[in-house]
């Protein structure tokens, strides 16, 4: 059955350029955000690899822990960090899981069962592993954006949504379209109207009965 969202993230042990990881226990009490790439030395995820390795303080404020996965052995993933760091002038800081058997992508249902393991596949073989995926505290999968080989990934898109997820996982709300940080909000419909007078003393904004936008609470 595919994963889907508040599904338990599975667990393994893997190695990575940070030697082993044991996936559960490494996240411990964080955030997560686990992004996987198809091979390495591919020019799209080059510059992903690198941007992450920028953004990483902005995650890190957040409490959020980031991972990498790519389906080559770590001795690759160590050459082509330099690479990464010529090409974008950041080096990942972060630990890059080596995936060259597909267990770890198989596991994430990212690669069919029977997909084989041989070095020899391609890019192209591993075109599906372009997924990442937001874990909570919980292990429970938060959020999935699978990408195209061709089309690099919005990685503020990525630290907008972990700003709505934590939030929400706070307090009763909902964010609406294009939200980001500090803008209205929703009032999630399982608050009634007479819990959010309390909530809300100063009343909310709703343009039909069942959409009751509110300030964002401090």
């Amino acid at each position: 059955m595919p994963l889907a969202i508040n599904s338990t993230a599975p667990d393994f042990k893997a190695h990575s350029t940070h030697g082993m990881i044991w996936f559960h226990n490494w996240i411990g009490d964080a955030w997560c955000v686990l992004f996987s790439h198809p091979k390495d030395f591919t020019p799209v995820c080059t510059t992903e690899m690198g941007v992450m390795a920028r953004m990483k303080p902005e995650f890190e404020r957040r409490g959020v822990k980031i991972i990498g996965l790519s389906l080559d052995k770590v001795e690759d993933h160590n050459r082509w960090l330099e690479d990464i760091r010529t090409a974008t002038g950041h080096a990942p800081n972060y630990p890059l899981i080596g995936d060259v058997d597909l267990r770890v992508a198989k596991l994430y249902d990212m690669l069919p069962a029977d997909a084989d393991d041989t070095e020899a596949r391609t890019a192209m073989d591993n075109a599906t592993a372009r997924t990442l995926f937001v874990i909570g505290p919980d292990k429970k999968i938060k959020l999935t954006l699978s990408y195209p080989m061709t089309t690099g990934r919005d990685f503020n898109e990525v630290l907008r949504a972990i700003d709505s997820l934590q939030l929400t996982a706070r307090q009763q709300l909902a964010t609406p379209a294009n939200w980001k940080y500090g803008e209205e909000v929703v009032i999630a419909s399982s608050v009634s109207d007479e819990d959010a007078r309390k909530r809300f003393p100063d009343g909310w904004d709703a343009p039909v009965p069942y959409l009751r936008l509110v300030e964002m609470p401090a």
